[in-house]
């Protein structure tokens, strides 16, 4: 069986704007994310960036540009040592009823598929509780970072996240080391 880990990305992986991430120079890393995802990649796991990006929908950017931000994800990380195995996103808006778009688990059951895999017990790391609601809704095991929404999320849903037993770290890197050291 696959080592997979799920990340998110605004937030997690990126820094997050309330206005969007709509331009390649617009995406930046958080601190340490790239770090991060070099460690996982040098501890065997397979990692999968899941994401919504209804900014497609709402017409602030285009799939082409939306490539562009992952090129430059992936080249950064392949500076250091780091590798992302796929990243799928979920295109649509609020209103639109996907089965993709997180809460639901419409993204997770892709990577399944796709990996022919049970998700039970792979990680899933994000910074808002609908990240990790899909995930709690496929028996994966959510962590919440404190960076992008975190700090927001955890103060609306402390007792959501006290049910669920879901562990909290500062960062990317500080989850990325608990993911490391429980296995």
């Amino acid at each position: 069986m696959e080592k997979l880990i799920v990340l998110d990305r605004d937030g997690v992986i990126n820094l997050d704007s309330d206005n969007y991430i709509k331009t390649v120079d617009e995406w930046q890393p958080e601190e340490g994310s790239i770090e991060a995802i070099a460690r996982l990649t040098s501890h065997g796991f397979k990692i999968i960036v899941a994401t919504n990006q209804s900014g497609i929908s709402r017409g602030y950017y285009s799939h082409q540009t939306l490539n562009e931000m992952h090129n430059k994800l992936r080249q950064l990380c392949a500076e250091q040592g780091g590798k992302i195995s796929a990243i799928i996103y979920c295109p649509h808006g609020p209103d639109d009823n996907c089965s993709c778009r997180k809460p639901n688990s419409g993204l997770f059951t892709k990577m399944a598929e796709y990996y022919q895999t049970s998700l039970c017990g792979v990680y899933t790391i994000g910074d808002s509780y609908r990240d990790l609601e899909a995930g709690i809704k496929v028996s994966v095991k959510p962590i919440l970072v404190l960076t992008g929404k975190g700090k927001k999320t955890l103060a609306e849903k402390a007792t959501e996240l006290k049910a669920h037993n879901i562990p909290i770290k500062n960062n990317l890197l500080d989850a990325v080391e608990y993911v490391c050291s429980v296995g």
